[in-house]
């Protein structure tokens, strides 16, 4: 059509057709919105949750920043942001309808979970307040990758800014403030974009914290690089185009990440699984309604004379056109394919399970020189990052001095068990850095970095203290490739040492719970009981393409039964391939970690007595081998499911209801298990005995096997 003259507007920097244009992202926004609603009505949507309300600020917010150049972690409400970065009408639809050929995620995920990797969109999840985190390790990897040198390896930008969004009630969370400190420690080029619409669903945001204002809160921190930006009109696209602006500039200027809190509305419900006439009064609906920017910014192109009526209707019939025509094709699509559910869900290209990654043959001799598994795990490590220089080790304590200037008048630490130790000294602070005290800052930065082409070996300190971490283990890690139909991955190693036998370690350090995590799609977990198998798996773990739990029993770090020689620079064991520890003909044990020695004492007593008894060492247990053990079954048909962990609802539980189901008419007794007792580990020596499994309880549970 044609469009009219008009003068600049005085007020902003932007152009008339500038201006249009935010006019047609934010109106084909809200059609796209009251065009899936309608289509949930008809039962060809199965989700919808809107973004109306948040149409101006998205719209500016995709004038602001560049698709392809900058980063994008969005929430469910960024319809028009992105829309206005290039997510076409179609593309959304087919998210709405789940189609096999959704952009996003293939049908994967509910609607307004935005992906793309053209435009840098990272995946979204629908925990709000997971991204904060990620995005702040985004950025935090430009940075690195400018201290070493990989921009153009790792495709960087110098003034590339990331931007996370989320509404109100989101910076509730924790990992909100965690994100903050972060990002202003390390002066990130993130801008907080905080939409706020008074409510999170139902509860007002003067629930969520102190004075109903989040950005008032952190004026404080300004005096550290942080820009505030508040009370921005968000309903007011020219404002929040200005507001943006300034952030964008202060990010880019690499003065500091950015905080800008607009406030919106939300004319609409939360979702149409909600109702807001239950919990907001009329009066209030109206004023919202006052504000609506569909209604208050045509009519403000109108008056200052960017459109005439008549042009205004013509392009809203222009916008509805392609609406009505992207829904029609959408409506249209395939559906995801049966079955398909199972792909993405580890990477297709590399497969840790396979020969390429069995160079066990290799094994140093027996007469080589004897390490510890401390020492194995540090010297793979040494050797991995020579290989590769994106390799990243981080956590809390792993450095040998934060403050480098001493590091040559101090021995360094390099972890409270000194796994890492000489790592920095060896490649830098850039490469190996101490984090805040705070799990979910380690696994969320890890996902950020991962994201930009790092390999991050993340260390928590204790298994104990995992917990902080779940949400961004669990929701978020596990599931990137699968939820992005493979678009996006994040893979890293995630080091824990686990377990007790520690003597006075207590409550707080001598927990397992390895189930928990094996129970995870997409998640691959290891648990090795010797120092060469720890080497192999580790050096696998790390040029896996997966994310891993790399479990480590510290009671087993220098125990000088489970040393080995120290193995070439290319020693791997492949996942999924157990270690046959001892052969016997009577009964079989199936376990790993700690419990193999206590299995293996046992057994060599037992062999006294005439019971002879085969251990399997699984060591990993996400993927497990499983032909071994169908095959120690056949052969002994008496089995012993063991592990360290609690007996009842514990690792051991799975394999053997399986070895019930598949092998049942190989076996000539019931399974049997052995465990620690369903109680937490006490801190009295004896009490410790008591509770975690010993040889005798092995020793024990072989006697009682025999007789059945």
């Amino acid at each position: 059509m044609a469009l009219t003259a008009s003068p600049t507007d005085p007020q902003t920097r932007l152009s008339r057709e500038q201006r249009i244009a935010l006019f047609r992202t934010l109106y084909a926004a809200r059609r796209i919105d009251d065009r899936e609603i309608a289509g949930k009505r008809q039962n060809k949507v199965y989700f919808q949750i809107n973004g109306v309300g948040h149409e101006a600020i998205g719209a500016a917010g995709a004038m602001v920043f560049r698709p392809g150049h900058d980063w994008f972690f969005f929430y469910y409400r960024d319809r028009a942001f992105a829309y206005g970065l290039g997510v076409t009408a179609h593309d959304q639809f087919l998210g709405s309808v789940g189609s096999k050929l959704d952009p996003a995620t293939g049908g994967r995920q509910m609607p307004t979970h935005w992906t793309s990797v053209p435009l840098r969109i990272w995946t979204s999840s629908s925990p709000t307040g997971s991204q904060f985190l990620q995005a702040v390790g985004c950025a935090e990897g430009m940075m690195r990758a400018e201290q070493l040198g990989l921009m153009s390896k790792l495709d960087c930008h110098p003034d590339e800014v990331v931007v996370a969004t989320s509404g109100d009630g989101t910076v509730s969370q924790g990992e909100f403030w965690e994100a903050l400190n972060n990002a202003v420690n390390l002066k990130a080029p993130v801008v907080f974009l905080v939409q706020d619409n008074g409510y999170a669903i139902s509860t007002p945001t003067e629930v969520q914290y102190a004075g109903a204002n989040v950005a008032a809160l952190m004026k404080g921190w300004e005096a550290h690089g942080l820009l505030v930006i508040d009370e921005v009109d968000g309903c007011d696209p020219i404002a929040s185009y200005e507001a943006l602006s300034r952030a964008a500039e202060h990010c880019r200027a690499r003065k500091g990440p950015a905080l800008v809190r607009a406030r919106t509305i939300r004319p609409y419900s939360h979702s149409l699984s909600d109702d807001e006439t239950l919990y907001k009064t009329t009066a209030q609906r109206a004023e919202e309604a006052q504000r609506d920017p569909v209604v208050t910014y045509a009519a403000r192109l109108v008056r200052e004379g960017d459109l005439t009526e008549n042009e205004l209707e013509q392009l809203k019939a222009e916008i509805q056109m392609e609406i009505d025509l992207a829904w029609e094709q959408a409506e249209q699509a395939p559906p995801p394919d049966s079955g398909s559910y199972m792909t993405h869900l580890y990477s297709e290209t590399v497969d840790p399970t396979s020969p390429a990654f069995d160079t066990e043959a290799s094994a140093p001799a027996p007469d080589a020189p004897q390490k510890t598994m401390i020492d194995l795990l540090n010297l793979t490590l040494k050797a991995e990052m020579a290989r590769d220089e994106r390799i990243l080790v981080f956590g809390e304590d792993v450095a040998d001095a934060t403050r480098e200037e001493i590091l040559s008048e101090v021995k360094g630490k390099g972890g409270v068990f000194k796994t890492t130790h000489g790592l920095q000294k060896a490649f830098g602070g850039a490469r190996v850095f101490n984090t805040p005290l705070a799990e979910a800052t380690i696994i969320g930065r890890a996902i950020g970095l991962a994201s930009r082409g790092f390999k991050p070996v993340a260390e928590i300190q204790f298994f104990d203290y995992i917990w902080p971490a779940m949400q961004q283990l669990r929701d978020e890690l596990a599931n990137i490739r699968w939820r992005s139909n493979g678009a996006y991955k994040a893979p890293m190693v995630v080091r824990v040492p686990i377990g007790g036998y520690l003597m006075g370690g207590g409550v707080y350090h001598s927990q397992c719970g390895e189930v928990t995590f094996t129970h995870i799609p997409g998640l691959r977990v290891v648990y090795p009981s010797t120092a060469l198998d720890a080497a192999g798996l580790l050096r696998t773990a790390i040029r896996c393409d997966d994310p891993v739990l790399f479990l480590e029993p510290k009671h087993l770090y220098r125990q000088t039964h489970n040393k080995g020689g120290e193995p070439g620079p290319d020693f791997m064991i492949p996942f999924g391939k157990a270690r046959l520890v001892r052969e016997g003909a009577d009964l079989s044990v199936i376990t790993y970690g700690s419990t193999v020695h206590r299995a293996l004492q046992a057994a060599r007593q037992a062999e006294a007595e005439g019971i002879s008894v085969e251990i399997i060492d699984l060591r990993s247990l996400s993927p497990y081998d499983w032909e071994a053990i169908q095959r120690t079954v056949k052969k002994t048909h008496r089995v012993i499911v063991a592990h360290e962990d609690c007996l009842s609802w514990g690792y051991g539980a799975e394999i053997a209801a399986r070895i019930a189901d598949e092998c049942f008419f190989h076996l000539d007794a019931p399974v049997r298990r052995v465990g620690a007792k369903d109680t937490w580990v006490a801190y009295h020596p004896s009490l410790e005995d008591e509770i975690l499994p010993q040889a005798s309880h092995f020793l024990e549970a072989y006697r009682s096997l025999m007789k059945v």
